[in-house]
């Protein structure tokens, strides 16, 4: 857990992959690794069985909200468009599970449960 007043550190694609190699191929132990760079072991661990499972290009950093791209002008494909779309969807089908709804739009727009729906309407209707 980072400590407080301290920014996150970001690691490149390059300062991961050397991190990796230090313990696959070097056989450094992952708290070695963890005191010489100031690293939680278990994010050592998290991108060595990434990069075992899915190989070097999973390491690449993801920053930024891929949400953005649907209402933005950047250039997708039809298949990334669609499955940007696919995942919106995703999370409002689990939103509205839970039991919430959105009422109002833009600046105005609030979320209500459907206890706070039902005790509205019940209190207007005495």
């Amino acid at each position: 857990m980072g400590k407080k007043g301290i920014p996150h550190r970001k690691w490149s694609k390059e300062e991961k992959m050397k991190i990796i190699k230090l313990h696959l191929e070097e056989h450094i132990p992952v708290c070695e690794i963890e005191r010489q760079y100031s690293i939680s072991n278990s994010l050592v661990c998290a991108w060595v069985k990434k990069y075992i499972t899915e190989g070097e290009d999973a390491l690449e950093p993801r920053n930024g909200n891929p949400y953005a791209a649907l209402h933005t002008s950047k250039s997708l494909s039809e298949v990334e468009r669609l499955r940007l779309i696919v995942a919106k969807q995703e999370v409002e089908i689990a939103r509205l599970k839970k039991g919430y709804w959105v009422e109002g739009a833009g600046a105005n727009k609030e979320y209500v449960t459907g206890s706070e729906k039902n005790t509205k309407s019940s209190k207007n209707s005495k």
